[in-house]
């Protein structure tokens, strides 16, 4: 195993640990950091049970434990809150969850009496288990970061992203599309990442009783001959992003280029997507997408660089925060494809 040493500082040694949810994630963010992601003894028992076990010693070292809370999600959780009570135990110096997807950040409210607020739970559990600070990518919420007593190094795919589609895009003839309006912000930072392009939004009704359903009703704004990008966080089933792309099209919109960060993809999204009238799907990979919910309108951009870069930030006391003043510049430059 080869870990990195702070120049300047001999003492300071950076560990790399995954679990099982993304391995290819991790390696490829380990081979950005020029390191070996260490060694671990992980398997289930009969009864699904968990088991962990470093094989070589993580004592005073900053430990960065990386797994996305992806399918299952459960168990990607447990195993993590394990792998992080390990190195607890074996004296780690310091202990980053690094959580490219958050696991239940869009249960971070009650919208009815006698709910939970699993969001929150989520960040208690990784407090409890021992992590001091948690890194993770395009929180549903941006406030959620206060349900934890610590650092939260909260990145955006945005970057990765636009310039993806910078270069695919007539910049001149784009509006960008949220697909409600509680996403509204987020499609404001696209259209001044774009040059100040327009913006829009679908007017959308969900019923909170039933989960995975809204129901798209109409464009505000103008879309008619635009090349429409619509941007979301996370597209799980797909009913909100198709029923958006069915209503531009309606609307008269040219083309659409859906892009989100992550790509959970569940039950009947691809089929979705790939009916959707949509010219291609950007998605990143946060999370991990196997071939089989792969077709040729797709496009995963690996997050890895950013996570990478994140870490070392971290690891050399640095600014996490200046990594989106000066990501864009990074242009043609180290983004890799899953």
């Amino acid at each position: 195993m080869v870990s990195a040493i702070l120049e300047g500082k001999p003492d300071k040694n950076l560990i790399l640990v995954t679990g099982r949810a993304h391995p290819k994630l991790a390696a490829d963010v380990a081979k950005q950091l020029g390191i070996d992601i260490l060694e671990t003894t992980a398997y289930d028992f009969a009864n699904g049970e968990m088991y962990v076990r470093y094989t070589e010693s993580v004592r005073g070292a900053d430990v960065f434990v990386l797994q996305p809370h992806s399918t299952p999600v459960n168990k990607a959780i447990m195993e993590q809150l394990i792998m992080i009570d390990a190195l607890k135990r074996a004296s780690a110096r310091s202990i980053t969850a690094v959580c490219p997807m958050l696991g239940y950040s869009r249960q971070d409210k009650k919208h009815l009496g006698r709910e939970p607020i699993s969001c929150r739970l989520v960040f208690d559990l990784l407090a409890t288990a021992g992590a001091d600070r948690i890194m993770s990518v395009d929180l549903h919420a941006s406030q959620s970061q206060g349900f934890f007593d610590g650092p939260v190094d909260h990145l955006i795919a945005m970057p990765v992203l636009v310039d993806y589609v910078r270069d695919r895009l007539d910049l001149s003839n784009i509006a960008v599309v949220s697909p409600d309006a509680g996403r509204i912000k987020v499609a404001e930072q696209w259209a001044q990442r774009l040059g100040g392009c327009p913006l829009a939004f679908v007017h959308k009704t969900r019923d909170i009783t039933r989960p995975n359903h809204a129901v798209a009703n109409r464009v505000v704004g103008e879309v008619k001959g635009k090349d429409c990008v619509l941007v979301d966080d996370l597209i799980d089933t797909a009913g909100t992003i198709a029923s958006a792309c069915h209503v531009l099209k309606e609307a008269g919109a040219k083309s659409i280029t859906v892009a989100a960060t992550h790509g959970v993809l569940s039950g009947p999204a691809v089929e979705r997507l790939r009916d959707s009238g949509a010219r291609e799907v950007v998605l990143t990979d946060t999370v991990p997408i196997p071939e089989s919910k792969r077709w040729d309108g797709l496009t995963v951009l690996s997050i890895a660089p950013l996570l990478a870069s994140a870490i070392k930030e971290v690891f050399s006391d640095g600014s996490v925060a200046e990594l989106f003043d000066t990501y864009p510049t990074h242009h043609g430059q180290g983004f890799l494809f899953a």
